[in-house]
C-alpha cells in the first residue's frame, strides 16, 4: 500500500458552532453544549457542532409544523417540484465545495464526495418530477355513489441520518418527503454532521420556505430520540444499525407512526462456477472496498464455488493490492474509516477472524506510512467457516471474507444462514439458474452478474434483520403520503 503524509486541515467557512438550522436561522443549541467533530484522515477536530437536545427538537418540530399549516401548504405541486429542481441546480453550483466539506467530515476520496453530490443532484431532480404526478383513485362503487382517493402528505417527518453517505443519505428520504408536500426535522449523524449544515444553507439560497426543512445536529441518544418521541412527527425514517433500528421502531410503535428503517447487512456474492471471473472480480472489489467498506450493500461475503475459489481469490487479492490509501483530498482508492471507534470496530474483528481459524488472505494491517488516521488495508480473509463471527457480524470496513459451496443447495443455504436480508449477488453465465436463486434468495434485492444496481428509480430494503420499507422510486415517495378515502352519496 502507498501512503502520503496528513493533510492539514483548512478552515471550513461554517458558522460553528451554530450548526442547528430551524426556521430559517442558524443557531446553537438551547444548553449552549458543543462537540466535535474530527477529521478521520487525522485524527484532528474540524469544527465545533450544536449539540442539539429535546429543546431544540422541540423548537424545529413547532417550526416544521407552522410551515406544514402555512405557506407550504399552499404551494403547488408543480411549485414544490421547481423548487427542488431549483435545490438541485444549488447544490450542484457548491459542489466541489460541499464534496471537499463531505470528504474531510468523512474521510472518503474527493471523487467519491463528488459522485455522492451528483447522486444528491439525480435524487432531487427525480423526486421534482414526480410531485405534480402523484394521483388518487376513484373507486367503482356503482351509480348512486361517488367515491375517490385524495393523496395527502403525512405531516411532519423525521430523517435520522448515517455516517457513512451523510448528504446522499438525507437526500435519498428528504426529496421525496418534500415532493410529497411534507415538512422535516434532520438530524444528521454524529460523526458527519457538517454537510447537512451546507444543504441547509442551499435551502435557503435556492428559497424552501423557512421551516420547511429544519436540522439539529447533536447525538442520537439526545436529538434523534427525543424528535422519535415527539408527538408532532408523523413518520420515520432512520438508516443506521439494526441495534439502534430496533429502538427507532420500538419509538415509533409507541406513537403509532409509520417508521422506514434501512438497516445493517452481511451481503452474500455467490459465484457460480460459469461465472465470468475477471468480471466478478472488478465488480466485488468495488462493492467491498468501496467506501471503505462502509456501505450497507458491500459484497463483502463472498460465497465461492470451491472449483474457481481460489482462481477467483487470486483476481480479487491482485486487484485489491493495487488500491492506494490515503487521506481523503488526496484522492486516492480509499480513504480512513470514519471514526476511532469504527477503527477499533474493524481491527477487532480481524483479530477475532485471526483467532477463529481465518487465513488473511491479503492487507490486515495500517497502511506503511499512515501513522496517524483512522486507516485499515483491504483486507480479504479466506478459510473462513460458516460459523465464524467474520462470516455472521456485519464488519462495515474494507474487509472481504470468503466461504466456499459445492452445491447450489449449500450456496443458498450459506446465503440465507443470517438474519440479515438486504442485497445479493449472484454471478453465472447460466441465467436461468441465476434467476432460480434470485426467487430463492432472503433480500430485499438480488443483483445478477453486477453490483449497485439501481439508482433513484429503483425501490431499495431490506427483509429480516435488515429492515422495513422500501427508499427509492416512486414507492419511496409513498413513504410520506396517506390516503384519505371521499365518498359522496348522489
Amino acid at each position: 500500500m502507498t501512503a502520503q503524509a496528513p493533510t492539514p486541515t483548512p478552515a471550513l467557512g461554517l458558522d460553528a458552532p451554530r450548526t442547528l438550522f430551524i426556521d430559517d436561522a442558524f443557531s446553537g443549541a438551547a444548553s449552549g453544549a458543543t462537540f466535535a467533530t474530527v477529521d478521520p484522515s487525522t485524527e484532528a477536530p474540524l469544527a465545533e457542532v450544536a449539540r442539539g437536545g429535546p429543546a431544540d427538537v422541540d423548537r424545529a418540530v413547532a417550526a416544521a409544523r407552522r410551515a406544514m399549516r402555512g405557506e407550504w401548504r399552499d404551494i403547488t405541486p408543480a411549485e414544490r417540484g421547481r423548487l427542488l429542481f431549483r435545490l438541485a441546480d444549488t447544490i450542484l453550483a457548491r459542489k466541489e465545495e460541499i464534496a471537499r466539506i463531505e470528504t474531510l467530515d468523512v474521510g472518503k476520496p474527493l471523487k467519491e464526495s463528488r459522485g455522492d453530490v451528483d447522486g444528491v443532484v439525480a435524487t432531487l431532480r427525480y423526486n421534482a418530477g414526480a410531485a405534480d404526478k402523484l394521483e388518487g383513485a376513484t373507486i367503482p362503487l356503482g351509480r348512486s355513489v361517488i367515491d375517490f382517493t385524495l393523496l395527502e402528505p403525512a405531516g411532519v417527518t423525521a430523517h435520522i441520518v448515517p455516517w457513512n453517505y451523510p448528504l446522499g443519505m438525507l437526500a435519498r428520504s428528504l426529496a421525496p418527503a418534500l415532493a410529497a408536500g411534507c415538512t422535516a426535522v434532520v438530524k444528521p449523524a454524529e460523526q458527519s454532521p457538517l454537510s447537512a449544515v451546507l444543504f441547509a444553507q442551499c435551502c435557503r439560497e435556492a428559497g424552501i420556505p423557512k421551516g420547511v426543512v429544519n436540522i439539529v445536529t447533536g447525538y442520537g441518544e439526545e436529538a434523534g430520540a427525543a424528535l422519535v418521541a415527539h408527538p408532532d412527527v408523523r413518520g420515520i425514517t432512520f438508516t443506521g444499525s439494526v441495534e439502534t433500528g430496533r429502538l427507532v421502531y420500538q419509538g415509533a410503535a409507541r406513537g403509532l407512526k409509520p417508521a422506514v428503517l434501512e438497516l445493517g447487512g452481511k451481503n452474500p456474492a455467490i459465484i457460480l462456477p460459469d461465472a465470468d471471473l475477471d468480471r466478478a472480480a472488478a465488480d466485488i472489489l468495488d462493492g467491498a472496498f468501496g467506501n471503505s467498506g462502509q456501505v450497507c450493500s458491500s459484497s463483502s461475503r463472498l460465497i465461492l464455488h470451491r472449483s474457481i475459489h481460489d482462481a477467483f481469490l487470486d483476481r480479487l487479492a491482485a486487484a485489491a493490492a493495487r488500491l492506494t490509501v490515503g487521506p481523503g483530498l488526496d484522492d486516492r482508492d480509499l480513504g480512513p474509516v470514519v471514526s476511532a471507534e469504527q477503527h477499533g470496530r474493524v481491527t477487532g474483528y480481524l483479530a477475532a477472524g485471526r483467532r477463529e481459524g481465518a487465513r488473511l488472505r491479503l492487507g490486515g494491517g495500517r497502511p506503511r506510512g499512515l501513522d496517524r488516521g483512522y486507516f485499515v488495508e483491504p483486507t480479504i480473509l479466506d478459510r473462513v467457516e460458516p460459523g465464524h463471527v467474520v462470516a455472521r457480524e456485519e464488519i462495515f470496513g474494507p474487509v472481504a471474507v470468503a466461504l466456499s459451496f459445492d452445491t447450489i443447495d449449500g450456496a443458498l443455504t450459506l446465503a440465507n444462514g443470517l438474519g440479515y436480508g438486504l442485497v445479493a449477488g449472484v454471478y453465472g453465465r447460466d441465467i436461468g439458474e441465476a434467476l432460480r436463486l434470485a426467487r430463492d434468495i432472503e433480500a430485499g434485492s438480488v443483483w445478477i452478474n453486477g453490483w449497485f444496481i439501481g439508482g433513484q428509480q429503483a425501490p431499495t430494503g431490506g427483509i429480516k434483520d435488515s429492515g422495513v420499507g422500501r427508499e427509492r422510486g416512486l414507492p419511496g415517495i409513498m413513504n410520506y403520503l396517506q390516503i384519505k378515502n371521499v365518498g359522496i352519496r348522489l
